[in-house]
């Protein structure tokens, strides 16, 4: 029997399941997430800051430390660096100083700076809120989501190596489940998810498993009662930065395709299902749109789609849609799309029988 911690961070919110295979009773939470609640601290500090830890979600963090370089000294380590960009020279053009992790070290025990670490994965955090659920703070596996764009070699975009990553993976084997990694088993280019396994070893778990929050989603929304008896589905996930679309046959991904948040609304959403169900999307394209990418393996035909599912804190953006869009919850509640999915691939990946989800 096992007890779980599954984990989704995404910009606005960090969803939380506690499933514990031996009661068969689960626990939840929705607590703000790591990159605003950081963000809203540094905000709130005067004076010179200091910044060590290792890449998390930048978006609130970025925008706060270029405010506070305008009048303040901020100093940040390398491998902390990569929160706001990976790009060392643009950060220096923002007026924030780049050290050395050695330099960063010495800076700590001087009394002028206010410290702050950047992390995903807060233990003390973590454990305040899931004791708050009345459960141990103590885990046989904990597996985590984010999303993480890689690190891609020069003169390769970012969206365009994300892109590389998924495909070399589900051509393979066209399963959401596919992209969950063991913590030791992280591309060492997808530097979010590395600092993120890292970080998790400090949890008191036996086992730690990490997967890109996007193909999470998928999984997470094609396990709806909704999607139950039905062959061919398409899932939306529309969170607060991103949203993911996909195609699911038999619960392998026919396409998906990537997009701001911002950058969508029902109309641009509805032809982009149709297009992409029937085989018309390709990944350039989604580029040259504005969008962060699209892949298709097949084209299932839009008239073969048997359920549109859509989750997401931000669904209320399709309520003007002219398709017959259904508002998914998996386990019950919208806002754990993510967490089942990381629940369900690792089942998937330890070979254990899926759970009745109702």
């Amino acid at each position: 029997m096992s007890s779980y911690l599954l984990i989704d961070i995404g910009a606005g919110t960090m969803d939380i399941l506690f499933w514990d295979d031996a009661s068969g009773l689960h626990y939840k939470a929705v607590a703000r997430s790591p990159v605003p609640h950081l963000a809203e601290r540094i905000n709130k500090c005067s004076g010179d800051i200091l910044i060590t830890g290792m890449e998390m979600g930048g978006g609130d963090i970025t925008r706060v430390l270029k405010e506070k370089a305008q009048a303040h000294r901020v100093v940040i380590s390398e491998e902390a660096s990569a929160t706001l960009h990976h790009d060392r020279k643009r950060i220096a053009a923002w007026g924030v100083e780049v050290v050395k992790e050695k330099e960063a070290q010495e800076l700590l025990s001087n009394s002028q700076f206010t410290r702050f670490v950047t992390t995903d994965v807060d233990r003390t955090r973590l454990e305040n809120i899931v004791k708050g659920l009345g459960v141990p703070f103590e885990f046989d596996v904990v597996g985590i989501c984010a999303q993480d764009h890689g690190v891609p070699p020069q003169g390769v975009s970012h969206l365009d190596y994300r892109h590389q990553l998924f495909t070399a993976v589900l051509d393979k084997d066209p399963h959401a489940y596919a992209l969950l990694y063991e913590k030791d088993a992280v591309a060492r280019t997808m530097n979010r998810l590395n600092s993120i396994a890292g970080s998790a070893q400090n949890l008191p778990a036996k086992e730690v498993f990490v997967m890109d929050s996007g193909m999470a989603a998928i999984q997470g929304a094609s396990l709806d009662y909704l999607a139950m008896g039905r062959e061919c589905v398409a899932v939306l996930d529309v969170a607060t930065s991103h949203t993911v679309g996909a195609t699911v046959v038999n619960g392998e991904i026919a396409g998906f395709f990537e997009y701001h948040t911002s950058e969508i609304n029902s109309a641009r959403v509805d032809r982009l299902l149709k297009d992409l169900a029937d085989g018309k999307l390709s990944h350039q394209q989604i580029l040259d749109e504005g969008g962060h990418g699209a892949y298709l393996r097949r084209a299932v035909g839009f008239d073969n789609v048997e359920a549109i599912i859509a989750t997401g804190p931000k669904r209320g953006l399709l309520t003007e849609s002219r398709l017959p869009i259904t508002y998914g919850a998996p386990m019950g509640d919208n806002m754990m799309t993510g967490t089942l999915g990381l629940l369900s691939a690792i089942r998937t990946r330890k070979g254990l029988k899926q759970l009745p989800i109702l």
